[in-house]
């Protein structure tokens, strides 16, 4: 299962640990995860379990 919201398809991003930087400038590798959480949605007269950020689900419950 692909790791990205269904809704804004928001994904992981690469970036560079900021504890790793020392006075070499070496700088270890690292993802940043989307805080993806199983959510029920509503889909035509069904619902179904997908993965959906912490955004998005926030502002989904302000609109129902």
């Amino acid at each position: 299962m692909a790791r990205f919201c269904v809704l804004c398809g928001k994904d992981s991003i690469s970036g560079f640990n900021p504890q790793s930087v020392g006075a070499n400038r070496v700088r270890a590798h690292r993802r940043f995860k989307a805080n993806l959480q199983p959510t029920m949605i509503a889909v035509g007269g069904t619902t179904k379990k997908v993965l959906v950020c912490t955004g998005c689900r926030r502002t989904a419950a302000k609109s129902a």
